[in-house]
């Protein structure tokens, strides 16, 4: 089950129908219990966990992930549908929210995803929140088993958060607003702004490549395995590519003879 949604999430597909239709034309053979759609779906969102637990094991435990010493945050816009039709929204009514995304000058209503990874581009944590939810709060929710410098954008940036953090052995590193004098050197200043352009290739493959902003879900039993499974699946390819020397260029796992 969860290898046939692996595999079809790094083909581009991430419709539950269309990974089933999919499984039955060509992997039948392999998995000759598939059973219906509707049983694939179900099983499917029961295994949530499992897949968060199988990520979480990939991270730690093979590619060592949790003990880098800097980790990279940032957060990403998950919205339920076009924004003038935000009104007439009937999912997630007291789930979703209305927030704002800075990066994109975006209004929209929906989630906002709130990813952590370290420095080799492993995803070590990821929470979900309303639109509007708060950056610095659901930070505390990726961080708890990691140590040393985490890097933000300007969203994170706060002397009162860097304080708590420190208490708990993590150096908080943002940029710095125009009106602020930024004491840091130049070099690691430059060096910070080079490493922060790592997470932006891995948000731009779970968009690209995992859909990740795409909800197709009508709750947060189906969206969480959703999302899970998309994480599971970037991890994986991280995995599988980990001898690579680009090891986040993915498009080489799977070759034409």
């Amino acid at each position: 089950m969860i290898t046939i949604e692996v595999v079809s999430e790094y083909l581009g597909m991430d419709a539950d129908k269309e990974m089933w239709k999919y499984g039955h034309r060509h992997w039948l053979a392999l998995f000759p219990n598939l059973g219906s759609r509707s049983s694939f779906v179900r099983q499917a969102a029961n295994l949530w966990e499992y897949k968060s637990l199988i990520q979480q094991r990939l991270a730690q435990q093979l590619l060592g992930a949790f003990v880098d010493h800097v980790h990279l945050i940032d957060g990403i816009p998950i919205a339920l549908c076009g924004f003038s039709r935000a009104p007439r929204c009937r999912l997630f009514t007291t789930e979703a929210s209305y927030g704002y995304c800075a990066a994109k000058k975006l209004t929209y209503y929906g989630f906002h995803g709130h990813l952590l990874m370290s420095a080799t581009g492993i995803i070590t944590g990821f929470t979900l929140t309303p639109a509007n939810g708060s950056e610095r709060e659901a930070l505390w929710e990726v961080v708890s088993n990691v140590q040393g410098v985490v890097i933000g954008d300007k969203g994170y940036l706060s002397q009162f958060l860097g304080e708590q953090l420190q208490a708990h052995n993590l150096s908080l590193q943002t940029p710095l607003r125009a009106n602020m004098h930024d004491e840091r050197q130049r070099s690691q200043v430059k060096l910070l702004q080079r490493v922060r352009r790592l997470i932006e290739t891995v948000m731009g493959q779970l968009v690209d490549r995992f859909h990740i902003e795409k909800v197709r879900a009508r709750d947060l039993w189906h969206l969480t395995s959703r999302l899970n499974r998309k994480l599971l699946a970037h991890t994986l390819c991280r995995w599988l590519n980990r001898h690579h020397p680009d090891p986040l260029q993915f498009d080489d796992l799977v070759t034409e003879d």
